[in-house]
């Protein structure tokens, strides 16, 4: 999205008013959940072709998309980032309450080095502090 925003931006020679930092910064932020999550865990290489085929065929489909009805690819983002709040919200709700399974695997876990440096967590910050950035990150 930032780059046909910038792009029109230099076909109509208007400013562009911060927006094109704006989706900027919002692709760094879902580029680190990723690269935390995938630190995170073990990934094993089914989930990087399963990560790779999402970019081969989406990207283009939704630069398409966009190029004709930019509405409509903020409106699916805007949906994907409320789904994404949802399970966020879900998912530490199930890692702080005992007795649940994602408590017994997840409520113990060190947050991986990437993520403490990237929200900033203390030395002994645990996985769920790493939703919880996650989760504040999707709610703006």
């Amino acid at each position: 999205a930032a780059m046909f925003r910038h792009f029109r931006s230099l076909r109509t020679l208007q400013r562009d008013h911060g927006w094109i930092h704006t989706l900027l910064e919002e692709a760094e932020n879902e580029r680190m959940h990723l690269l935390v999550c995938m630190k995170m865990f073990k990934i094993n290489y089914i989930t990087r072709i399963l990560v790779l085929a999402a970019q081969v065929f989406m990207t283009p489909f939704l630069a398409a998309v966009y190029a004709v009805h930019p509405r409509s690819v903020h409106r699916f983002v805007g949906y994907l980032e409320e789904t994404a709040c949802l399970t966020y919200a879900n998912i530490i709700h199930q890692v702080e309450t005992p007795g649940t399974p994602l408590h017994e695997a997840w409520a113990n876990l060190p947050a991986p080095a990437l993520g403490k440096a990237y929200w900033k967590l203390s030395d002994d910050a645990m996985w769920v502090d790493c939703l919880k950035g996650m989760f504040a990150d999707e709610a703006n």
